[in-house]
């Protein structure tokens, strides 16, 4: 796990983007938790951080796509984004850098 941000820094229901292992990472502070996502969405690159997030999904605020923040699974169509482990440690926030997920051919 590496430092990612601190709980202040994200407010709830928002993402903030952070660099990881050389990769950009949206953080996401939701009412259902803690989570994190590769920050540019599969589909055209939107800024996911940007995006709306309602509970355990968000919205890429180019063009609706939605995603689990879970999981990363597409609530739709579309491909996989990439999901990362997430641990609070007090007030400070971690994340487990996932491999990528492969992009269907």
């Amino acid at each position: 796990m590496t430092f990612a941000c601190r709980v202040d820094d994200v407010p709830l229901g928002e993402g903030r983007v952070v660099t990881l292992d050389g990769r950009r990472i949206a953080v996401f502070r939701s009412a259902a938790g803690w989570y994190a996502l590769d920050a540019a969405c599969p589909h055209r690159g939107g800024p996911l951080a940007d995006g709306i997030v309602c509970d355990r999904a968000v919205i890429c605020p180019l063009h609706d796509r939605r995603y689990d923040l879970a999981t990363g699974e597409p609530l739709g169509v579309g491909d996989p984004v990439t999901a990362h482990a997430v641990e609070l440690r007090g007030e400070r926030v971690f994340v487990e850098v996932a491999a990528p997920v492969p992009v269907a051919a």
